[in-house]
């Protein structure tokens, strides 16, 4: 199947999404159907659909249910239902499909709807100015405002800068000096200074700017600002993308004004296709890496696509420790906090390898990073020192926390690295980041075995026995620190010094509350087999959550 046309159509979709996210079930995508948009499939209410809509259907499980909206859908002009995979193609669903003419894709386990709504919307974007492979728009270099920027200084006579919506310079003309000094000092700069768009808010500049279509004239205020400007806004739709402002010394002719009006439509699509290349590229890397890091029959493509495939990897997990108390906001600030961590994670290392691939799955960040021809120990203490850095760089690091797991040689062993990494993760987030916030694997790998041992024991419902058992019952039922004792005993490996001092009570004390464990339980304190169970039992059965504690 091709996709000849210049607009987006879904067999372009499947194309670019085809092993990664989407998979046909059955039925033939119409090659000539352009894309009308994205539609959300709501059981509820009958929600509008545009034309030739691309229906996500959301929560559809049932055989039943499908066929029922691929049968709505056939008379909606719909050109394709989505639903969650994997699912086994039945005759009822068969007979659907073939009735409506509809085709059925599935969504790959475990990937966002709304990344895929995103990732449609970004291909839509690219086609809207000129398509992936266009080389120019309006006769210029698509996506050189640079080029634009000259283009309108030499249709209005006047020096020109393109502004993003936070008056950061992304484009300037020629012709500088002939501005002012505010003008020079925003060019170096790459940014109106704060005391001049300061000015302009009081002055509601600003306000008259997004407000019209028109360009607007300002007189000079700020100091620095000698000379007039008209400006004017960019958009895309109701979207304000930046604004174009020009240096002049008198109001523009009506023929220039026109001019420049015309010119921010062509701003726009070029800012668009900045934009649109530049998301949807980020968005389709983290699309890949979690189709790799899921498995499947898409993974390997997956890898490929990345430029990983047959590469040495490891996988880097980050997690943020819970926020407390825990509350709506709390949450919400937790989710901002986490996407700007994870959004800044993936800047971080590409500049350390280019083809470095984050995405977010859930409330853990997962990087997938070539290791080179690095040993494997060589590898993951690199990777360790690269996360160690970004987290002493980035603001609020100190709440991240990433583990690094083992070096996947293949596909087969990439399941096993995001495993361990997790298991890392795990670890760092049991102790709170008080002793690290970047470990590898083999810094933790006994703790992650008592972890799984705890959870191991909390599955089967075990509980103390033996001597910590009729422990926890004597400090039960006499309100004492005998199990306290015998537990600050083990940790200090019979220093009596280190453990009386740990618990702040005399050694003397603590040597009779010993003596007195002792006694209770029956434990051979000279029998290193009976020490190891006992040291087993209270970090393993005794905290599991929700037992008791010796004293309650």
């Amino acid at each position: 199947m091709t996709d000849d046309g210049s607009r987006t159509t879904l067999v372009r979709v499947l194309q670019e999404l085809s092993e990664t996210l989407l998979t046909v079930i059955h039925g033939l995508p119409s090659p000539s159907a352009e894309l009308g948009g994205v539609a959300f499939h709501d059981p509820v209410d009958e929600a509008y659909l545009p034309r030739n809509a691309l229906v996500l259907g959301i929560g559809l499980t049932q055989d039943a249910e499908i066929a029922e909206l691929l049968a709505r859908l056939k008379d909606r002009g719909a050109i394709g239902l989505v639903v969650r995979g994997p699912r086994l193609l039945t005759d009822e669903i068969t007979r659907a499909v073939d009735t409506s003419g509809i085709p059925l894709i599935a969504l790959a386990s475990g990937a966002s709807w709304a990344q895929l709504a995103a990732m449609i919307r970004s291909l839509s974007v690219e086609d809207l100015v000129g398509g992936e492979d266009a080389e120019s728009l309006g006769g210029l270099p698509s996506g050189d405002l640079f080029a634009l920027a000259n283009a309108v200084m030499a249709v209005i006579d006047a020096p020109v800068t393109i502004l993003d919506r936070s008056s950061r310079v992304i484009a300037f003309s020629g012709r500088q000096d002939e501005g002012d000094a505010s003008r020079i000092e925003t060019i170096l700069g790459r940014q109106a200074p704060e005391r001049f768009t300061a000015a302009f808010v009081e002055r509601g500049v600003f306000n008259a700017l997004y407000r019209s279509d028109s360009p607007v004239w300002i007189e000079p205020g700020p100091p620095g600002t000698d000379l007039p400007r008209v400006a004017v806004a960019v958009r895309a739709g109701d979207e304000v993308l930046g604004s174009i402002w020009a240096v002049v010394r008198e109001p523009l002719s009506e023929q220039r004004t026109q001019a420049l009006i015309d010119a921010t439509k062509l701003v726009a699509l070029h800012m668009m296709r900045l934009r649109g290349g530049a998301l949807g590229a980020q968005r389709l890397r983290a699309d890949l890496a979690s189709t790799a890091l899921s498995g499947g029959p898409g993974a390997q493509e997956a890898l490929r696509r990345l430029g990983l495939a047959g590469e040495a990897v490891l996988v880097l997990a980050m997690g943020l420790l819970a926020a407390e108390p825990s509350s709506v906001e709390a949450h919400a600030r937790s989710q901002a906090e986490r996407q700007r961590l994870s959004t800044g994670l993936a800047v971080h290392l590409a500049a350390v390898h280019p083809r470095c691939a984050t995405t977010l799955v859930g409330e853990v960040c997962y990087a997938l990073m070539p290791a080179g021809q690095e040993s494997d120990a060589d590898a993951q203490s690199r990777a360790a020192r690269i996360a160690g850095e970004f987290l002493s760089r980035v603001t609020d690091g100190e709440n991240a926390l990433i583990g690094i797991g083992r070096v996947s040689s293949d596909l087969t062993r990439l399941a096993d690295g995001r495993s361990s990494a997790d298991r890392v993760l795990r670890v760092l987030l049991e102790h709170g980041g008080r002793h690290r916030r970047v470990a590898r694997f083999e810094d933790v790998h006994v703790e992650t075995l008592l972890l799984e041992l705890r959870d191991l024991a909390a599955a089967r419902g075990d509980r103390p026995t033996g001597p910590v058992a009729r422990l926890i019952e004597y400090d039960r039922r006499k309100d004492s620190q005998l199990l306290e004792t015998l537990e600050a005993w083990l940790d200090a490996f019979g220093d009596v010094a280190t453990a009386s001092a740990a618990l702040f009570v005399h050694p003397n004390t603590f040597r009779y509350r010993l003596r007195r464990a002792v006694e209770v339980s029956g434990l051979d304190l000279d029998d290193s087999e009976a020490r190891l169970a006992a040291m087993l039992q209270l970090r393993i059965v005794h905290a599991l959550p929700g037992r008791p504690s010796s004293t309650d």
